[in-house]
């Protein structure tokens, strides 16, 4: 039987609705101004945000009744959630398994995979579907690739995924498409989201493998650490990616200054790229990533160290880096994030969805263009850590909860 949470948010301000199709919301009656969800203190003491609202934005609750039930259970710490244009739900598992859900049915996992090293943060971890799967059957899926001396890199691979075979399914004419250069000896920050573009092109979000000597590669474009990649379908380099015929960056890098970014969506408004990155202790950043922008890290970033302390010099900001558009202190953890362009709960329609890992909550973002303007907190019934989210065919958010005992939750109205 399914478990099953169900419940109801009272209005506290009329912005909360979004818009429609992806629009910001239309301006509502003034209304007393909520406080932020987050009240604890933040860990950069001092800090201050660049412009009004890039932090702790006013809480809003949307009135909306819903429901959570198990829409996929037996999984092992998923990663990554993508639909097939049939309905069918792919899932990754981070030890290193493909599955298909179809039918209400799972899989048996996926066969014709390449090797994947799933030590610390590694694993079979993002997903993405080709536009044109009708016509060629394409997946594509980042991973943590292991090599001999024993350094890891993030890689990206493509493959035919065929289903309908009495032995299960398989993959077929595998390719790895894209490896992070150089390898690292480091088991963290792999990034690993995947992201079509309207052109065509596959973004891929990375990490800067967590240690020292790699955190201070984020801004180095000759190095594919802590980078946002842009890349044709098979592999090759768009010819106007930003560092394009320049001998000292890598061609198929797009921004650089990326810490660990575990979400990523591409806004329907707008056609760009949002994404979010893991701040340390404080400054998990929500950044529309721009061709050629620099995002900073580690020479400017909100929160502290780990272990107390300024991060490098203390900057918040610095010439020529971008700032975040939103940022959290204390953190969420973020990983997973969806825009909402669905009917199906028309009081969140525009609005941006983000996992959390740490909080163990669904947080809401109430968009006005490209400004954070309200918050919400969500699924604090469920307590557990929410690795990926995705707006389904129909319109519900499904969710991956991050447990040896995952599964795969379905949100829809009450």
């Amino acid at each position: 039987m399914q478990k099953l949470f169900v419940t109801t948010t009272a209005a506290v301000l009329v912005a909360a609705c979004g818009g429609t199709d992806g629009q910001a919301a239309p301006k509502a009656a003034p209304a007393r101004a909520a406080a932020p969800v987050q009240t604890a203190a933040a860990n950069g003491v001092g800090q201050k945000p660049a412009f009004a609202g890039q932090t702790r934005a006013p809480e809003v609750k949307s009135n909306v009744a819903y429901q959570v039930s198990d829409y996929v259970t037996g999984l092992q710490k998923p990663w990554g959630l993508a639909f097939l244009p049939n309905g069918a739900l792919l899932i990754s598992e981070k030890p290193g398994r493909l599955r298909v859900f179809e039918n209400g049915k799972l899989s048996e996992p996926v066969a014709g995979l390449p090797p994947v090293d799933t030590r610390g943060q590694g694993g079979l971890l993002g997903l993405a579907i080709d536009p044109n799967y009708a016509r060629n059957g394409l997946v594509y899926w980042s991973y943590a690739e292991g090599q001999p001396d024993g350094k890891t890199n993030t890689a990206v691979a493509r493959g035919q995924l065929i289903s309908s075979t009495a032995a299960g399914p398989r993959l077929e004419n595998v390719q790895v498409i894209w490896r992070q250069k150089p390898s690292w000896e480091s088991t963290l920050h792999f990034g690993s989201r995947l992201v079509f573009a309207r052109d065509g092109t596959l973004f891929v979000t990375t990490g800067e493998r967590s240690v020292e000597s790699g955190r201070m590669q984020a801004r180095n474009l000759q190095m594919g650490l802590g980078k946002i990649v842009r890349i044709n379908a098979d592999g090759s380099i768009p010819k106007d990616n930003p560092f394009v015929g320049r001998s000292d960056a890598q061609p198929e890098i797009f921004a650089s200054g990326i810490r660990n970014s575990q979400a990523a969506a591409l806004n329907p408004r707008t056609g760009e790229l949002w994404e979010i990155e893991h701040g340390t202790k404080g400054g998990d950043e929500l950044n529309i990533i721009r061709k050629g922008k620099d995002y900073g890290w580690p020479t400017a970033a909100y929160g502290i160290e780990y272990r107390g302390g300024p991060i490098g010099g203390g900057l918040t900001q610095a010439p020529g880096t971008e700032q975040p558009v939103y940022y959290w202190d204390p953190v969420i953890a973020p990983s997973g994030m969806a825009f909402y362009t669905a009917n199906l709960f028309p009081a969140w329609k525009g609005s941006l969805f983000v996992g959390g890992l740490g909080d163990k909550r669904l947080t809401r973002l109430v968009l006005n263009g490209d400004r954070v303007v309200g918050e919400e907190r969500l699924l604090a019934e469920v307590g557990e850590r929410l690795r990926d989210v995705v707006v389904g065919p129909d319109g519900a958010l499904y969710i991956a909860t991050d447990n040896d005992k995952g599964r795969v939750l379905r949100v829809a109205p009450r």
